[in-house]
C-alpha cells in the first residue's frame, strides 16, 4: 500500500492507497504541539499506527517548496518547514523501512488533471479540496458550523481537510506515473 502526506507543522494530513484503490484518509493535528521534535514524536506515534493498520510498502511526500515568493511564506517558515519535512521522511524512511520520495505539487496537480482557476473566487485549497471531493466521494472530509459572524448556522469544511486533499491529490498522482513506467 501507498501512504502519501501533506507534512505541515501544524497539520500533517495523509492518504492511502490499495494499488491505485482509494482506502483511507486523516489527519494529524500538530497545532497544540510545541517545538519541531514533540511535533515529529506525535506524527511518528500516528505512523506507526498507520503501519500497523495498513501494510504500508511505501511513501510519498509533497516536495518542500524551493523558493521565497513576497507576500507568501516567509523564508524562516520555509526552513521551518523544510527541516519538519526532512525529520518526518527519516520516520518514514527509519521507523516504516519503507522507499520515501517526493513530488512537487504543481507535478501532481497536472498529473491528476487537476487546473487552478486563477480567477476563481475559490482560494486554490477549495479548489483542490472541491475536486478531490468530485473525483473521490468516498472520502467524508469532517465539517463544522460556524457559530458566530455572518457565516453563523453555516456548515463548513475543517481546516485539516485541505491537508487531506493535498495528500490524496499527491498520492493519485504518484500512481498514475508509477502506472506509466
Amino acid at each position: 500500500m501507498l501512504l502519501s502526506l501533506d507534512i505541515s507543522t501544524s497539520c500533517t494530513g495523509w492518504c492511502v492507497f490499495d494499488e491505485d484503490d482509494f482506502r483511507s484518509t486523516g489527519y494529524i493535528n500538530l497545532s497544540k504541539h510545541k517545538g519541531l521534535f514533540e511535533k515529529a514524536y506525535r506524527v511518528k506515534v500516528a505512523l506507526l499506527d498507520l503501519l500497523v493498520e495498513h501494510d504500508i510498502k511505501e511513501v510519498v511526500v509533497e516536495e518542500n517548496l524551493q523558493a521565497f515568493r513576497p507576500g507568501l511564506s516567509s523564508a524562516k517558515t520555509l526552513m521551518t518547514l523544510a527541516q519538519f519535512n526532512g525529520v518526518v521522511r527519516w520516520i518514514c524512511y527509519s521507523d516504516l523501512q519503507v522507499p520515501v520520495t517526493s513530488m512537487n505539487v504543481n507535478t501532481a496537480r497536472k498529473n491528476v488533471g487537476l487546473k487552478i482557476n486563477r480567477k476563481s473566487s475559490l482560494t486554490t485549497k477549495e479548489q483542490v479540496l472541491e475536486w478531490t471531493r468530485e473525483v473521490e466521494p468516498r472520502i467524508e472530509f469532517p465539517t463544522r458550523e460556524i457559530t458566530r459572524g455572518k457565516n453563523a448556522g453555516k456548515i463548513r469544511p475543517i481546516p485539516e481537510c485541505f491537508d487531506m486533499a493535498d495528500a490524496y491529490v499527491i498520492g493519485k498522482s504518484f500512481l498514475i506515473e508509477k502506472l506509466k513506467k
